[in-house]
């Protein structure tokens, strides 16, 4: 059984993405809720996180794009830190539409990382929670992998795959103490979106945060951030592309 304590909190928390800034904002709650121990695991591991943490850090360093290593990685992991009882998938990389147009290896980065990576991560993660007995992964995807948009469409590719996916694996662990949750946030304001204008309904890593907690709390599969983005997906799936094309311009 995944080793939480009496009042099913983890206490363990292995982030993958290390310096995500809705990552570090689940960490921080999950710290608050008596988590002690955190893994970073990212491609920067001696960056301190700001502002710092309040428990038990180990630093990693994982590259999400070598798969050829992620065996050897979460071996070692669970190895140092079996009581590990959440994962968060949290890495990922944005890249402009127009540079994807004019570059298709930009396509190809984001595929590699969002989705080739995130794969691999997350199908490791659940074999090892499988074997021990119960744990919890969560994976931070998107709302732009719901409905292909031209402003978006090769960043919502890679977060369609992975959320498919990730989806697909919940579902091959009904009836077991692995439980597997996506979360599909909105825009949020954070250093991977500076720069960009920000779409309705943004939010910031905080909200994504509690939002996060809560459906764990749940036992939910999919969590949307905020929530009435399911219906506004679910509306503009009914669209014809042409309409949503004309949306986005206005």
């Amino acid at each position: 059984m995944s080793p939480r304590d009496a009042f099913g909190r983890p206490q363990q928390v292995l982030l993958l993405g290390g310096h995500s800034d809705i990552g570090l904002a689940i960490v921080r709650r999950m710290i608050d809720d008596g988590a002690h121990r955190v893994i970073l695991a990212g491609r920067d591991p001696e960056r301190e996180p700001r502002p710092e943490l309040d428990a038990e850090l180990d630093r990693r360093y994982f590259d999400a794009v070598d798969t050829s290593s992620h065996a050897k990685f979460f071996e070692a992991v669970f190895e140092d830190h079996p009581g590990i009882d959440l994962a968060i998938v949290a890495f990922g990389v944005l890249r402009d539409q127009p540079e994807v147009e004019l570059d298709p290896a930009v396509a190809v980065e984001m595929a590699e990382v969002n989705f080739v990576g995130a794969a691999s991560a997350v199908l490791h993660t659940a074999g090892y929670f499988r074997r021990r007995g119960g744990g919890d992964i969560v994976l931070l995807s998107s709302v732009a992998g719901e409905t292909p948009r031209r402003s978006n469409f090769a960043y919502g590719a890679s977060k369609s795959g992975i959320d498919f996916l990730t989806r697909g694996l919940a579902s091959s662990l009904e009836g077991t103490d692995v439980h597997v949750m996506v979360v599909r946030p909105g825009f949020v304001r954070t250093a991977m979106t500076r720069g960009l204008e920000a779409r309705p309904f943004a939010v910031s890593p905080e909200t994504v945060a509690r939002a996060v907690t809560d459906g764990l709390a749940r036992r939910d599969r999919v969590v949307w951030v905020p929530s009435i983005l399911r219906w506004v997906m679910a509306a503009l799936r009914l669209l014809p592309s042409r309409l949503v094309n004309r949306l986005e311009r206005s």
